[in-house]
């Protein structure tokens, strides 16, 4: 018994020492963009009413949600996923605002995934929210923000796939189909499965136009030309609003100086039904999944009562962990650390010496057991990422400062070290 609860439920990891600081630098500096843009931080419960995250708000199927009832018995779940619950807030906290209003988070969810491919069940997801602002411009922030995060986090090569779900939405609309041939349109054009689309609209009488249309977007994707190829195969006026935005966008993307990051895919729908305009993911090398999604969602604010538009995104940092480390992209954590290892004779001397290190750098107090060699403490030091020891000895007018990765060894006055008289 004891030996089994050592390990963790299926879909859940550990994480401590060089692995953990490396996620921790990666957030710290991806946060550090978002607080550039003006973005403020928020905080939501890991857990909500069910209702939060319901089929009508296009959030995750039920059965992937760990689900639990409070005392009262109301169902609820911890969160598959962070948007809802955004809106949820600004609809809450920011009902009367009609000024953008600009949030970011760093928070877990929690998906009840089958057991493929090691996925896990929860994740850290880093992202920002734009609330009232249906602008273009507001599209290409968010896009050019998720960029220099990825850039930041040390990641070179990756691409920004962006779709627009209103160019489909015109095309189907225009078709007449019906909810369920909707959903399943979507599906095989998500999939790129161009002869399932191709026997699905064979048995559908359709305007020629509209046919080729439909039939062509598992194929639309690739660099702005595509784009302009897409203008030329509709006059559904809804169809090509959608292109012309995303032309728009690719303009002040290039303002930014980052079109070299972006292509377009027509094809791209997106698995969550709150989507309304543009839609965008971020893939890299190593990754056979997203490392980040985002997308406008203009009526999920109103299901909560605040008719505002929005748009937002969310990085998955455990994908872009694991994506890095496959692409051998190293990590600087700055952090090596000090042991100040003493004789116990001189605590009172190790722990005014601390309070002078410690303004500057990370220092371990630790106290030298007389079965232990300073061998010892050395390849403590290097199994644990500890750069350094000074070592107090027993006299107390020393230190010896020992450099754990090339073993130099050199020794210092103890009162030139705390400034005054040891």
């Amino acid at each position: 018994m004891a030996i089994s609860l050592l390990h963790t439920p299926e879909g859940v990891r550990d994480l401590y020492n060089e692995e953990c600081a490396k996620k921790e630098t990666v957030s710290a500096k991806i946060g550090a963009v978002f607080h550039r843009f003006g973005y403020r931080s928020i905080q939501t419960p890991s857990y909500e009413f069910f209702d939060i995250f319901n089929k009508d708000r296009g959030s995750v199927a039920s059965n992937q949600m760990f689900k639990f009832f409070d005392r009262d018995g109301n169902t609820l779940v911890l969160r598959p996923d962070i948007t809802p619950s955004i809106a949820r807030c600004a609809a809450k906290y920011f009902m009367d605002e009609d000024m953008p209003v600009r949030l970011c988070y760093n928070g877990n969810i929690f998906i009840n995934n089958m057991s493929l491919r090691g996925s896990l069940k929860e994740s850290t997801v880093m992202g920002a929210e734009m609330i009232n602002d249906t602008t273009t411009d507001a599209d290409a922030e968010m896009v050019a923000m998720l960029i220099q995060s990825l850039q930041v986090s040390g990641l070179t090569e990756f691409q920004v796939e962006i779709g627009q779900v209103d160019f489909f939405n015109g095309l189907v609309e225009e078709a007449g189909f019906n909810e369920q041939e909707t959903d399943e349109l979507r599906t095989l054009i998500e999939q790129k499965n161009y002869f399932g689309v191709e026997e699905m609209l064979s048995a559908k009488e359709l305007p020629e136009q509209l046919k080729q249309a439909l039939l062509s977007m598992p194929k639309l994707f690739g660099g702005i030309s595509q784009i302009h190829e897409a203008a030329s195969l509709t006059d559904n006026d809804k169809a090509l609003s959608a292109i012309y935005r995303l032309e728009k966008l690719y303009k002040i993307l290039a303002s930014y100086g980052l079109e070299k990051y972006i292509t377009f895919d027509l094809g791209m729908l997106g698995k969550f039904q709150y989507y309304t305009g543009i839609i965008f993911k971020a893939y890299t090398y190593g990754s056979g999944t997203p490392i980040a999604t985002g997308g406008r969602y203009d009526k999920l604010l109103s299901q909560f009562g605040k008719d505002a538009p929005s748009i937002g995104f969310g990085i998955y940092v455990d994908e872009l962990l694991m994506a890095m480390s496959r692409q051998q992209i190293d990590i600087d954590t700055d952090y090596l650390g000090t042991i100040l290892l003493y004789e116990r004779s001189q605590k009172d001397l190790a722990i005014r010496l601390a309070n002078v290190l410690r303004a500057d750098s990370s220092v371990t107090l630790m106290k030298k057991f007389y079965e232990k060699t300073i061998d010892d403490y050395i390849a403590y030091a290097k199994r644990s990422g500890i750069g350094g020891i000074f070592y107090i000895d027993e006299e107390g007018k020393y230190v010896e400062v020992i450099n754990v990765l090339t073993d130099d060894r050199k020794r210092h006055l103890l009162s030139d070290l705390i400034g005054e008289e040891a």
